[in-house]
Parts: structure tokens; C-alpha cells; sequence
């Protein structure tokens, strides 16, 4: 009869043959980020702890300066679920409430947006124009939160009656962003260091201005372009903060996650409603939008697309498992990646 302690040992080596082959499986599917090429950051952490954490290729090409768990990369729309997160807040300092009409903090609005409030914003089903596609062809100077309102205050128009549809808005979030401004009194990047950042240590994220503060470690976004790799990091609509423009690495989204499993930051009632189905999706593999996060079943998710990044990060509360893949290039979308590892944990919704 074996005794206790062999059992144990036994145990513990299956554990770790398990995890060596999840690594190797994981190496393997990440070869193509690897070496000099653009690379990737891959985080999986399980019950709050890291059990893969592995960067691949690089950060910068033109300096050969290799990604690392603590690069920042741009999180493209998963920032949409910090904008929302500091609505939450302000909602919970009894500054502005959910339903608040947009137009009491943006009153620059047309009428045609009196019927959009806050919560329509934060779901999607604003029915608002796209601020993308008011941009003047061959503008040259990067649109800005504030130039999305400009923009707006001339469309007397919506997509449809407020509440009434589902249609992903980024002008929505850039919006958000003005509301917290004019509620707080404060910069939208401020308001994110003191009341985000900041108190959940998270010292390697920023919304990224121009004139603010650098991006330390900040890998830069490329395109494959006739078989050549082109840094293509910024785009007319880069430097747009509350539908895109947060900066984080792995070791900060690991606080990140953790933040959604008690009060660090938000209430109870505020971190359920964010996750709760405010509306249907047509979208693949989305079966609800909650407040920044796409509900699927029993996972939590978004991606991030811009111009040079493409990102995700899926949550399984009831596993207490998360995976996060953080790219800085403009192809592939690591969202089918992303699941394949965390299928490696059983972790299907």
C-alpha cells in the first residue's frame, strides 16, 4: 500500500508532467509569434494565481527589444471595460446615475440623442453614429475624445430609437469618456490613475496622451505588408481614450482580474451589473454586452482591435480562471487561440 507521502509525490509529479505538457502545447501554438518577429504575451491564471505566463518575439522590432510579462501593450476596446468600471464608481460616489440622459452632461448634443442615457452607452444600444465614419478623408491629425463630440453635434440622427437595438459603438465609449470628465472634474487619464490605477496597483497602465506621461515598456503595433513587417502603431483614431486608448501589461491585468472577485474596487452590485445581460448580441459567440464585457455562456469576455494590436481576455468566474493573450500585430485575432488554452483547464462555458 503506497503510503500517504508517496501518494503524494506521485500527485505532484503528474501535476507537474500536466503542466509541462500544457506549456509545450502552448510553445507550439505560439511559434509564430516567436523570434524576431511581432510578438505576443500569454497569462493564464487559475484560482488567482499565474500557471502559464510567457512572452514571444518582440516588442519593438527596430531595436530587436524582446516582449516581456510586463510590456504594455494597447488594449485597443478591451479599455472599454475600464470606462465603464469608472462610470461604476461615479455612479457609486452618487455623482451621476446610469439613467441619467447623456444629454444632461453633454448637452452640445443634437436633439435627436434626448432619449440616449448613460446605460444606453454603456451597452451598446444608443443607436448614436460612428464617429469613424464621420472623419474628413485624409485627415492627418489624430481625432481626440472632445472631436468625437464636435463630430457628433452635427449628425441629428440615430441608427435607431434608443434602447430599442444592439449596434457596438465605439462613439459611445468615447462619449463615456467625456461624461466621466464633466462629473469628476477631472482629466479622463487622471480620473483612471487615482481612482483605478492607482489603487489597485496597477503602475504599468495608462490611458496614453500625447502630452502625458510615457509608455515605459510599450510595444509598438505592426502590419505584415507584401511580406515585410511595418510598424503601423497609430492610426487617425489612436489617441480616442474611452473606447481604446489604455496601455497595460500582463502582470497589471493579472490585478485587474482579481479586482473582480471582491470589493478592492467595486461593490458587489456594481461588479454584477457590469456582467449582467443588458442586451442580445448578433455577434459570434456573444450571447449578451453587458457594461464592457461580452457575456457567452459562463465566460466574460472582449477582444481589442486596433491598428498594429489585437488582444483578448476571457474570464471563467465559476472556474475562478482567466486567459489573456496580448499581441502586437494586426493579424491574427487570438481570440479562437485564447479559447483553445483555456480548454487546456477544461474551462469550456
Amino acid at each position: 500500500m503506497k503510503t500517504a507521502w508517496a501518494l503524494g509525490v506521485m500527485l505532484m509529479a503528474m501535476g507537474d508532467a500536466g503542466a509541462a505538457t500544457r506549456d509545450a502545447t502552448i510553445d507550439a501554438w505560439m511559434r509564430e509569434y516567436s523570434g524576431s518577429v511581432p510578438g505576443a504575451s500569454v497569462l493564464v491564471l487559475e484560482n488567482g494565481q499565474p500557471v502559464f505566463e510567457r512572452s514571444y518575439g518582440m516588442a519593438e522590432l527596430e531595436t530587436g527589444r524582446a516582449a516581456t510579462p510586463d510590456t504594455q501593450y494597447r488594449l485597443a476596446s478591451v479599455s472599454k471595460q475600464f470606462t465603464a468600471a469608472c462610470v461604476l464608481l461615479l455612479a457609486e460616489d452618487g455623482v451621476l446615475v446610469l439613467d441619467d440622459p447623456l444629454r444632461r452632461w453633454l448637452p452640445a448634443l443634437p436633439t435627436s440623442a434626448d432619449a440616449v442615457t448613460l446605460r444606453h452607452l454603456l451597452s451598446h444600444t444608443s443607436g448614436l453614429v460612428d464617429y469613424e465614419d464621420l472623419v474628413p478623408e485624409g485627415q492627418a491629425d489624430q481625432v481626440h475624445d472632445a472631436d468625437v463630440l464636435r463630430l457628433l453635434e452635427h449628425e441629428d440622427r440615430l441608427h435607431f430609437t434608443p434602447g430599442s437595438d444592439y449596434r457596438y459603438s465605439n462613439s459611445g465609449y468615447a462619449l463615456l469618456a467625456l461624461v466621466v470628465e464633466r462629473a469628476s472634474g477631472q482629466r479622463f487619464a487622471e480620473f483612471l490613475r487615482k481612482r483605478v490605477f492607482t489603487p489597485l496597483g496597477m503602475t504599468q497602465t495608462l490611458a496614453r496622451q500625447d502630452e502625458g506621461p510615457v509608455v515605459a515598456s510599450r510595444a509598438y503595433g505592426y502590419s505584415l505588408v507584401h511580406g515585410r513587417w511595418q510598424r503601423t502603431d497609430q492610426s487617425t483614431t489612436s489617441a480616442v481614450l474611452g473606447d481604446g486608448g489604455i496601455y497595460s501589461s500582463l502582470t497589471d491585468l493579472a490585478k485587474w482580474d482579481a479586482a473582480w472577485y471582491d470589493d478592492r474596487l467595486l461593490s458587489g452590485p456594481s461588479r454584477a451589473q457590469a456582467v449582467q445581460p443588458a442586451t442580445t448580441t448578433p455577434e459570434p459567440d456573444v450571447d449578451h454586452y453587458g457594461f464592457g464585457w461580452r457575456l457567452h455562456g459562463g465566460m466574460q469576455w472582449h477582444s481589442g482591435e486596433s491598428i498594429g494590436f489585437r488582444n483578448v481576455i476571457l474570464r471563467f468566474p465559476e472556474r475562478h480562471l482567466t486567459v489573456i493573450v496580448l499581441t502586437n500585430r494586426n493579424d491574427p485575432e487570438p481570440y479562437a487561440l485564447a479559447r483553445r488554452i483555456a480548454a487546456l483547464w477544461d474551462a469550456s462555458p
